[in-house]
């Protein structure tokens, strides 16, 4: 188990079981997968991403640190963020986030993600950290500038989602450019 990450507003946390509640809030409205590959959920797959984080932050050497998003001013879970240890040779992670529509627009990714950039670099010693998100998704694109990683380019046509081919705009950021804080 990794201690929590706390920021100003928001700590992370591992998932707990009953956690798949506030999850299924979130991840059942298409407006939030819209760009994603799953969704929206029902109430089995809700339990199920939670059951599967739970399951992962027990495996040796461990890859995927999933993370509930836990807003300090009420306690509330607004959603989730994770990244995966993608190669463990060359020290490259996968960012990923996701986040509650009531809290869009308000800083919350953007902390959220700092804190696993800080917790990549800092705790898991990564080398590179990289995200990818749809290009038509222009706030995620907005979140990735904000902590400092750079857009690296475009991957055309690289994911099956929803029936059809999306391409993905890709961001990454070095050890050497992070700038903790």
């Amino acid at each position: 188990m990794v201690d929590n990450l706390i920021a100003k507003r928001l700590f992370l946390r591992e998932f707990v079981e009953s956690d798949w509640k506030d999850v299924h809030k979130y991840a059942s409205q298409s407006v939030v997968c819209k760009y994603q590959p799953w969704g929206p959920n029902t109430e089995e797959e809700s339990k199920t991403f939670v059951e599967q984080a739970i399951v992962d932050s027990k495996a040796n050497p461990r890859s995927r640190y999933a993370f509930a998003i836990i807003e300090n001013e009420k306690g509330s879970l607004i959603g989730a963020a994770e990244i995966n240890i993608r190669d463990f040779k060359n020290k490259n992670g996968e960012l990923a986030y996701i986040v509650h529509p009531d809290y869009w627009g308000m800083g919350f990714a953007t902390e959220a993600a700092k804190l696993f950039i800080d917790f990549g670099f800092s705790e898991l010693n990564l080398h590179r950290i990289f995200a990818t998100c749809d290009p038509r998704n222009i706030a995620s694109s907005k979140v990735l500038v904000k902590i400092g990683m750079s857009k690296e380019g475009r991957m055309r046509e690289n994911v099956f989602i929803k029936g059809g081919w999306r391409d993905s705009l890709l961001f990454g950021i070095l050890k050497r450019e992070w700038k903790r804080n």
